[in-house]
């Protein structure tokens, strides 16, 4: 395919706002509604929002296991929603599949050479199949930032489809690593391409190697994608990821992408936030702001 195709799917979305604008817009919408948010309700859909993650070295089955049944022990005990899904490295997606009750509750995993994307199709097609197998519902894939460095983008975008049909219909997550690709305009070219692929979520980062989640690139991410569904009819999700610990960040996130989105995306399907500690973080802003009696249910 000819780069002046690509260009032509760039310019058909409006140019990247300068960064001081984008800083001040985001500034602009969480002054108007961040206070508003910060409620029991939006707390309780952040809670049914949360990819919870457990991606680290000392990993052990015993260690996955133990999340997980913290995940069925949630189940049923209060009146906010469980979590979204529960992600993991590959070779823990069977653990999870085999321990896990909670119902609703989707298995995602890593792949494809996460984090660092530094590998060969081959193996990450095999990767991705290989989690499908062992019972994943969702794959979390970097993009290859190489490709997109060099402006390869027949090879990227390639790669991309290639992961997306060896999903089989499991839903694929490219993770853009906006802190890598530090400008607006290379976040809103990464987010294009990827939506042009097949993604069904964009998500901002791996929070491994580069600078996690900002709201001013989660800002660019949601226009784009609201753009993408005025060209083309099609609802993506979006994801943010990638240093976020506390209750208020996943409020300015909610905040942001009902701003722009709008609040038909602020569910599950459309709306992820990946994160290990915020959990904890989001049920004792809850217990707080809904009173005792609710915090005795939820304990």
């Amino acid at each position: 395919m000819e780069r002046t195709k690509y260009f032509s799917a760039f310019q058909s979305f409006k140019p990247v706002e300068a960064e001081q604008t984008i800083s001040s817009g985001v500034q602009d919408i969480l002054n108007k509604s961040f206070i508003a948010n910060f409620t029991p309700k939006v707390l309780a859909t952040l809670y049914g929002c949360l990819d919870l993650t457990t991606l680290n070295s000392t990993d052990t089955k015993d260690t996955v296991f133990r999340m997980v049944a913290q995940v069925n022990q949630f189940e049923g005990t209060c009146n906010m929603p469980n979590v979204a899904a529960i992600c993991t490295f590959p070779v823990f997606v069977e653990v999870v599949k085999q321990s896990l009750l909670a119902k609703d509750v989707k298995i995602a995993s890593v792949a494809a050479g996460f984090p660092s994307s530094q590998t060969f199709l081959e193996i990450k097609i095999a990767e991705t199949e290989l989690a499908i197998k062992a019972g994943a519902d969702e794959i979390d894939i970097v993009l290859n930032l190489r490709y997109f460095m060099e402006g390869a983008y027949d090879e990227l975008t390639d790669e991309l489809s290639a992961i997306k049909e060896s999903c089989r219909g499991a839903q694929l997550k490219v993770i853009i690593e906006t802190g890598a690709l530090v400008t607006p305009e290379n976040i809103q070219r990464a987010t294009i391409l990827s939506l042009y692929s097949g993604a069904d979520f964009i998500k901002t980062s791996t929070g491994k190697c580069y600078p996690g989640a900002s709201p001013e690139a989660f800002y660019v991410i949601c226009q784009t994608v609201k753009q993408y569904h005025k060209l083309t009819g099609n609802r993506v999700g979006v994801k943010v990821s990638g240093g976020i610990r506390t209750a208020d960040e996943a409020v300015k996130y909610y905040t942001i992408a009902e701003w722009i989105l709008g609040k038909e995306w602020l569910n599950k399907d459309l709306f992820r936030v990946g994160a290990s500690s915020l959990a904890t973080d989001i049920l004792h802003r809850f217990h707080s702001k809904s009173g005792e009696s609710i915090k005795s249910r939820c304990s």
